[in-house]
């Protein structure tokens, strides 16, 4: 009987769902039934229609588990919802939800360091959108990585949600940004013949010092410390450790969070010395033995890698002279663990001909594509040559209009042709710069400068300047076309007005105000030739009655119209603070072109940078120039050449040459040479401070007179020579240095200086 009881009461319950009595939930979906109805429940700012057309579910579909799973899915991905159900009432679909609210405002709080719109443009979310706690999570991670970025890896973020009405919130991130997390030790495990000084100035991270307030190296930055496992390899095989293996660099947080300790463990091997150098070339008809000279080492020396590679570049520059230009250079390096030796063999090799089929360039929004496209070595149809790729990136990355710069060569439409995918990113190319300083010359001094150097995006450079020192006040204008009528030939024209007061060395004021015009070209990578056109007029004012009668009777005004030449050669290693190469110039200007003035002048030099160890640079100077009147008039006092100063310290400025003694000014002279010889060295101070030594000798002479008549004019040739020692430093504020010198060999009617200081900066 019981058991009867049983099987009629389930049988009443499968009866009561089939016909829909009871509301069913999705588990309960029968397999047969179609939808007939879909009801909406729960909506408040969004319309049911925009509900349904999220839903993958129709009136007449199936009402089974999959459709049903389906729709959930496609309301929960649009991330308007916070809950979805959905009920079987029969046949009706019965979708109830609950909205996501609406993000009314977002503000940071606690941010001191880093200022709102940048933690906002880090964010994805934004005002007027739903708000997910998906999202909230993802935007708090993106916050600490900025935040680790920045050096700070103790800072806290908490997220807070303040309920409005209507459904709406304001989201609070209250940040607690921390100090900055520096790095307090790095430490070497494994290196028996560098001591951890040695390589920790090898690496770019920097251990945290009270001098790096200025500094970032001190943080600590992943990227930074992977870079850094990279210099160190790069370093051990540049010193003959071919079998150096980094084992780990491990990064460790302090337990308050506020300093890392970094430990880099290494395996550095033997050191292995060039035993044999060999050329393998499968080139037809092509003698190997012409590459020779391009080898820049020797058997004997140390293994370095570098020096291979730099073979190997000057390889490829030397084949594509001799037109092969489809040629790879592989080095083999074969060991000799016992005599810890290396033979390294280049091996030439045919590549398949490949010719450039397009140039694509991406990410230049204001630069002109020819900007680019004109500093590089291939255009289409130019056999693919890898060195040339490399060199226009550099070239490309040299105009400074690009915060990063990468060529990629990608297949073309064929197996022989490729195309090149320029990618660039662009930066700000407009300086407003103010600056500050003193001078021994000049004595106090400040500028200001306007400059734009990618004027509307086609390369042009555009600067307005000013100077006003204590003896000199200057304004400059100034705008170069790098490639007139799109060659590879410079053109500008200049603007100037200067005054100087000189009546410290010659009793007068002088007064210059004129333009030029000036083109220049390439004769070569390292010859270079600037051509100039100048008119000038020049004032002598406010002569003391007291001054020389040379002086006096050279008061007034002047027009110079002259054009001049300077050829340069330079192949040092950096513009800016060169530490091996040559730069040599010579310079002529005619004047007699119209105006008061006829002559004509010269000037050669040289400058020499020697590396005679590591930082010990040594620097050669010597330069001589000679002026000459091509017509009736002498040669003024304003077209003479002065020696003294910054040009020959030891002496005042003008403090050698032709002087009367009587009113002790100097009057300028028509020849001179001058020579430098500086020693630079380090000064057992951490590198990263700047801050260098140098012991000099300095010597020259300057003479002649076009009218040296007079009892109380002293001219000669004799050598005027000191030597002294200096400082400099590289601080953040600009470059400062400080020299001491003393005159060895002079004349008794010299202006001599024991001291001098500069000091400059510009921010």
């Amino acid at each position: 009987m019981i058991g009867i009881l049983r099987l009629r009461l389930c049988f009443a319950v499968l009866l009561f769902a089939a016909f829909g009595v009871l509301g069913s939930p999705l588990s309960y979906a029968q397999t047969g039934v179609r939808v007939s109805e879909i009801q909406i429940v729960g909506v408040e700012r969004i319309e049911p229609a925009t509900v349904l057309t999220y839903m993958d579910v129709r009136v007449g579909d199936p009402m089974d588990q999959g459709t049903m799973d389906k729709a959930l899915k496609s309301l929960f991905a649009t991330g308007l919802f916070a809950d979805v159900t959905l009920r079987q009432k029969g046949r009706v679909l019965e979708v109830a939800v609950v909205e996501n609210p609406v993000i009314s405002q977002i503000v940071f709080e606690g941010n001191a360091k880093i200022e709102n719109d940048e933690l906002m443009a880090e964010i994805s979310l934004r005002p007027r959108q739903v708000f997910t706690r998906t999202r909230v999570q993802a935007d708090v991670n993106r916050l600490y990585q900025i935040y680790q970025r920045n050096g700070r890896f103790s800072a806290n973020i908490e997220p807070k949600v303040i309920k409005l009405d209507q459904n709406r919130v304001n989201l609070v991130f209250e940040i607690n940004e921390g100090a900055v997390t520096d790095v307090k030790t790095i430490r070497f495990i494994g290196n028996r013949h560098f001591d951890d000084d040695r390589l920790r100035s090898e690496v770019s991270t920097r251990e945290s010092r009270w001098y790096r307030f200025l500094s970032s190296d001190d943080r600590y930055d992943p990227d930074r410390v992977s870079f850094d496992q990279e210099l160190l390899r790069r370093f051990y095989l540049s010193q003959g450790y071919a079998d150096f293996r980094l084992v780990s660099a491990v990064a460790e947080l302090s337990h308050d969070r506020n300093h890392f300790f970094i430990t880099f463990t290494v395996e550095e091997g033997e050191r292995y010395r060039v035993k044999d150098i060999a050329i393998n070339s499968a080139l037809r008809h092509f003698d190997a033995a012409v590459l020779k000279p391009q080898v820049t080492f020797e058997v004997g020396d140390w293994y370095d890698a570098d020096e291979v590679t730099k073979s190997i570049d000057k390889f490829t520059d030397a084949l594509g002279d001799l037109q092969f230009a489809f040629v790879s250079v592989r080095p083999e390096i074969k060991r000799n663990r016992e005599e810890q030796t290396i033979d390294v063999t280049f091996a030439i090799n045919e590549t398949p001909r490949v010719f450039v089929e397009r140039i694509d360039i991406r990410g230049n929004v204001r630069t002109l594509d020819k900007v680019v496209r004109r500093e590089m070595d291939l255009v289409e149809g130019d056999p693919f040559n890898r060195s040339k790729l490399a060199h226009s990136e550099q070239n490309t990355r040299d105009l400074g209009y690009f915060e990063t710069v990468t060529v990629t060569p990608l297949q073309g439409s064929a197996p022989d042709k490729t195309v090149l995918d320029v990618e660039v990113v662009e930066q700000s190319t407009g300086e407003l710069s103010i600056g500050a300083g003193f001078s021994t010359t000049d004595g106090p001094l400040a500028d200001v400068a306007i400059r734009e150097r990618n004027l509307l995006g086609r390369g042009q450079d555009l600067l307005l300047s000013s100077t006003i020192a204590g003896e000199r006040t200057e304004f400059n204008f100034s705008f170069t076309e790098p490639y007139f009528l799109d060659r590879d030939f410079s053109a500008g024209v200049d603007l100037f007005h200067i005054t100087r007061d000189l009546q410290d060395e010659s009793s007068f004021d002088q007064r210059r105000t004129g333009g030029g015009l000036r083109f220049g070209y390439p004769l070569s990578d390292k010859w270079r030739q600037v051509l100039r056109y100048r008119l000038e007029r020049n004032d002598i004012t406010d002569v003391s009655a007291s001054a020389s009668r040379f002086i006096l009777d050279q008061e007034g005004q002047r027009v110079s119209s002259a054009i001049s030449q300077r050829l340069t050669y330079d192949d040092r290693n950096s513009t800016l603070f060169p530490t091996s190469g040559l730069m040599g110039w010579v310079d002529t200007e005619f004047a007699g072109l119209g105006g008061d003035t006829d002559y004509l002048s010269g000037k050669v030099g040289a400058s020499y940078y020697y590396p005679v160890a590591e930082k010990w640079i040594l620097n050669l100077l010597g330069e001589a120039g000679a002026i000459g009147s091509t017509g009736d008039n002498d040669i003024q006092i304003n077209e003479r050449f002065f020696l003294g100063g910054g040009s020959l310290r030891g002496f005042e400025p003008a403090g050698v040459g032709p002087r009367d003694i009587a009113t002790e000014d100097s009057l300028g002279g028509n020849y001179f040479y001058r020579g430098t010889a500086e020693l630079t060295f380090p000064l057992g101070l951490p590198e990263e401070m700047g801050i260098k030594g140098h012991t000099f000798t300095d010597f020259g002479s300057l003479w002649e007179l076009d009218d040296a008549t007079g009892v109380n004019i002293k001219d000669t040739n004799s050598v005027r020579a000191a030597a002294g020692i200096g400082i400099s430093w590289r601080s953040p504020l600009g470059p400062i240095r400080v020299d001491f010198s003393a005159p060895y060999l002079d004349e008794e009617f010299d202006k001599t200086e024991s001291f001098r200081f500069n000091f400059g900066t510009r921010f």
